[in-house]
């Protein structure tokens, strides 16, 4: 501070003092005069604040993972438009060459991506062609709802058929983003929110089911985002940063109610199976994650984007992993070129970090490739797994959704 301000706040501390009872107040204002000048830190914000660990602990870097493995869930293509949640043409914007995936996945020993966001229709058919066709074995991708046709009076066996209709074009099963519960109204961008047990969808998911195709399901985000945005959010840089992304008040249900809508829905269907995206949507609470395992025989869960919730419960997550090892999906979320989404930015780095989350007892480590933790400040312990479960976990699990002959 300067001497204009060290003055001034000596005076206030000096007029402080003249009262009764601050005897504290006299003891602060010596404390301050006797502290040198300069010895204070000067105050940062937040996102100024990069702590460096200083703990002496061991670090194994995995360049590639032990075994081939599948990433069931990834983000090549995105819809070329879309209004307030909900994707509105069957056109696509690709993210990433075949190229310059491929030379990723083979120096991190990928065998195959799983591009969940391939669109419908027209859009469908260009990606299957661009990635699946063109590289067998390499790329499969899912088809998504046409929700632009959501009005139509005939929508519920429409989008029946146009799920028979993408098998036939390639699509390896289907991918329901958080639209549905979240975005999705009766007038498509406006309206009431339209449930995930809509029964309007009810010929969707059994012609999934008849079919053979895995529904890629995710129907919530993170607990934090349905609590409010104060002091007490361990989430809240996160969401300072995208206050879009909280789904606290207005007319959005809470975390619970959409879990509670979709298990109605998977209820309904036990000849659909459903892989529930970023372990169950509910990694903070895997105790319910294993409920609706034992429940919905199904189901199964991948890890996308949320090995900083697992990471930082290791000896639970070691538990969960032991118990559902065969239900269980590897995935990052990867998305080309999303640089400023660093817990899914597909890279080498990503890769790496999940398999020291898998194969190594490795402590406090860094859980996406970033100075700052993007999803909250803390770090993440190893789980070591056993190579028993990592061969289900990277390869065999997916293989079996997808029909792949191991």
């Amino acid at each position: 501070m300067d001497r204009r301000e060290w003055l001034h706040r000596m005076g206030i501390m000096a007029g402080a003092a003249a009262l009764p009872g601050t005897g504290a107040a006299v003891t602060a204002a010596r404390t301050a005069a006797a502290e040198p000048e300069g010895t204070r830190p000067a105050a940062i914000t937040l996102p100024e604040y990069e702590p460096k660990s200083m703990l002496h602990v061991h670090e194994t870097h995995v360049d590639r993972a032990r075994f081939p493995l599948i990433d069931i869930h990834t983000h090549i293509s995105v819809a070329a438009k879309a209004e307030n949640g909900v994707e509105l043409v069957p056109e696509r914007k690709y993210l990433g060459t075949p190229q310059e995936l491929l030379a990723v996945m083979e120096r991190k020993n990928i065998r195959a991506m799983v591009n969940l966001t391939g669109g419908y229709d027209k859009g469908l058919l260009e990606t299957v062609t661009k990635y699946d066709s063109a590289f067998p074995g390499r790329f499969y991708t899912f088809t998504e709802p046409s929700y632009s046709r959501f009005k139509e009076p005939n929508y519920p066996s429409l989008q029946g058929q146009a799920i028979e209709q993408a098998h036939r074009d390639g699509a390896r099963g289907l991918k329901i983003l958080k639209t549905l519960g979240l975005y999705l109204r009766e007038n498509i961008t406006s309206g009431t929110l339209v449930k995930i047990d809509d029964p309007r969808f009810d010929p969707m998911w059994d012609t999934c089911g008849q079919l053979g195709m895995p529904v890629a399901i995710h129907i919530s985000d993170p607990a934090a985002f349905f609590t409010s945005t104060d002091r007490f959010n361990e989430r809240y840089e996160e969401l300072n940063n995208h206050p879009d992304w909280s789904f606290y008040g207005h007319d959005f249900p809470s975390n619970a109610e959409l879990i509670e809508a979709r298990n109605r829905m998977i209820a309904r269907h036990p000849r659909t199976h459903f892989i529930v995206l970023h372990v169950g949507n509910f990694s903070e609470n895997l105790q319910n994650v294993a409920e609706n395992l034992d429940r919905f025989p199904n189901m199964t869960v991948d890890i996308a984007a949320r090995i900083g919730e697992l990471g930082r419960q290791p000896r639970t997550s070691r538990k969960f992993f032991d118990k559902y090892q065969d239900r269980i999906l590897f995935g990052t979320d990867g998305t080309p070129h999303g640089d400023e989404f660093p817990q899914q930015v597909f890279n080498d780095k990503l890769y790496e970090i999940y398999y020291r989350f898998l194969e190594t007892d490795d402590e406090y480590f860094d859980y996406a490739p970033a100075k700052v933790p993007p999803q909250g400040r803390w770090r993440i312990y190893g789980i070591q797994l056993p190579e028993t479960i990592l061969r289900k976990v990277y390869y065999e699990n997916a293989a079996r959704e997808l029909k792949i002959t191991v």
